[in-house]
């Protein structure tokens, strides 16, 4: 099993999460951030004063899935999130020892 974390933009989070769910992904998490990669962010005019905006917000989804559904999901979550611009995200992913669904005490694949 592996956990897939996308930080995506924020407009962009439905149209991720229904091409995931026709892929056959049951289950995310998403959680509103902020952050900046190499673009470090903006600047904007408030009144006649400019300010830097270091921190851009923006969405990160967290699923977990089995190994054999990774490339699709991954294919899936860059398909959908893509602009061609600055600051689409970045897709991170990191094995996962065991899950456990709380409620029946299932486990592994089981608990996804």
């Amino acid at each position: 099993m592996k956990k897939i974390e996308a930080i995506i933009k924020p407009f962009k989070l439905d149209e991720v999460k229904n091409a995931l769910t026709k892929i056959g992904v049951q289950g995310m998490t998403v959680t509103e951030v902020k952050g900046f990669g190499r673009q470090r962010g903006h600047t904007e005019v408030y009144r006649g004063a400019e300010y830097k905006i270091d921190f851009l917000p923006k969405v990160k989804l967290e699923l977990i899935t089995s190994e054999e559904m990774i490339p699709q999901v991954i294919e899936t979550i860059e398909r959908a999130s893509k602009t061609g611009k600055i600051g689409d995200g970045k897709i991170f992913i990191s094995p996962v020892d065991e899950v456990i669904r709380i409620r029946t005490g299932e486990r592994g694949k089981d608990a996804i």
